[in-house]
């Protein structure tokens, strides 16, 4: 009788096959990443701008793990929470960590995503056809920034507790339902115990899911359009006899190994700053929010963290409250419009006119300028800065019609415009 003999590693060999075989029956997980990452061709002209997608859903899965083992000890309450965040800093093994790790990763979420959003803005990844695109990345946007005011009042330190009567008294502006809406809001007739209990359920529960559920319809939406490139060109217009873009590579494994540089280089930033300098100056964590909130001690200077200032600066610029109020969020909403205001026959900036490199050159200096004075007080030349830089800041939108229609452009390539490294 013969015997069979199988080659060192056969039979696992085959039982892992049959195994892959019967889960991608069932989950089909290859064929997942054949159309998403080996199947899926990205312009091969990417540059350092396109580091920044892949660098937000790394912070994103930051922000959920830490905030996981956050919640295990964090209690919510007017009368514990600032005492749980205590507890966590100094009892908890490993707590200061986590809790630092979750506080930079906020900020450093705002800088990946505005760095995100400026690429964009520089390469018209917002013109056809995907509008719908940035649309939906506005969304997540919006998502982020009430997060991340949810979770600034958690540690209900006395910046924390101001800072939510600040924004919260901002809703009273509205005409007719204005005081009804604070009341709704805060669960009570102050920002007091209700108030936390509801602000941490939207942190922990319901803005993460919208949030969640909002990225994943970014990704989809960007798989159908395909991403945008430094050149603006539409590579799906061009297919060599195979079907697959000429000037396309798969976006496994070129670009993923591009990204784990990216990665890399981030967590060397990221660790910096939470084992140096977590407070960054003031910027990250504010010194008033470590005391106790305190509804009869108001700090010398009330402001939002760094990532809201510009839209502060502008609420501050007007002396009616119910016009900063308005000028404030048509100053986050005006993003949403872009893709109809730009009149350009071009998307990229290495080929329009002078018109609009100006244009976003002001507007880029007049963001970072009220970023600047939202954290000054309101008064003297800061308030007269911050009214100039509003004009400023509001005629990047209105005048585009205008200004991206007569702007000289150059001649577009057929072809993306790439060079190999030697």
């Amino acid at each position: 009788m013969a015997t069979v003999v199988h080659p060192p590693g056969g039979a696992p060999a085959v039982k892992t096959g049959r195994l892959r075989a019967w889960i991608n029956k069932r989950l089909p997980v290859e064929e997942f990443i054949a159309n998403q990452l080996t199947g899926y061709y990205a312009p091969k002209n990417f540059n350092i701008w396109y580091f920044f997608g892949s660098l937000a859903l790394l912070v994103l899965v930051i922000q959920l793990l830490t905030g996981i083992f956050l919640t295990m000890f964090y209690k919510p309450g007017e009368a514990t929470a600032f005492d749980s965040v205590e507890f966590i800093m100094r009892e908890v093994e490993w707590g200061w960590l986590i809790r630092y790790m979750h506080s930079t990763g906020a900020s450093f979420f705002f800088i990946v995503v505005y760095l995100h959003m400026f690429r964009a803005l520089l390469y018209g990844s917002y013109k056809a056809p995907r509008e719908l695109l940035w649309i939906i990345g506005m969304l997540v946007y919006l998502a982020l920034m009430a997060e991340a005011f949810f979770g600034y009042v958690l540690p209900w330190g006395n910046m924390s507790f101001w800072g939510a009567q600040v924004i919260v008294n901002l809703f009273g502006t509205i005409p007719v339902i204005g005081p009804g809406l604070v009341e709704w809001i805060r669960g009570d007739y102050g920002i007091a115990d209700a108030t936390l209990n509801r602000f941490f359920a939207l942190h922990v529960v319901a803005v993460p899911l919208a949030l969640l559920l909002l990225v994943m319809l970014h990704l989809v939406a960007l798989r159908r359009t395909g991403s945008n490139n430094p050149d603006g060109i539409e590579i799906k217009e061009k297919l060599g006899p195979d079907g697959k873009p000429l000037d396309g590579i798969p976006f496994h494994p070129y670009y993923t190994v591009k990204d784990v540089v990216g990665v890399g280089v981030f967590l060397v930033f990221y660790a910096i700053v939470v084992f140096f300098v977590p407070e960054f100056g003031g910027l990250f964590l504010e010194t008033p929010n470590f005391e106790p909130a305190n509804p009869m001690s108001t700090p010398e200077h009330i402001a939002p963290v760094w990532y809201f200032t510009p839209y502060y600066a502008i609420l501050r610029a007007v002396p009616d409250q119910r016009l900063g109020a308005l000028l404030m969020l048509l100053s986050v909403l005006a993003f949403l419009f872009l893709p109809w205001l730009d009149r350009s026959k071009v998307k990229s900036v290495r080929y329009r006119g002078w018109m609009f490199r100006t244009a976003l050159t002001v507007f880029a200096i007049s963001f970072v300028a009220l970023g600047y004075l939202g954290l000054q007080p309101a008064e003297g030349v800061y308030v007269v800065l911050a009214r100039i830089f509003t004009v400023l800041y509001f005629a990047f939108f209105l005048l585009m019609p205008i200004y991206t229609r007569l702007d000289p452009v150059k001649p577009v390539p057929e072809r993306v415009t790439y060079h190999a490294h030697a």
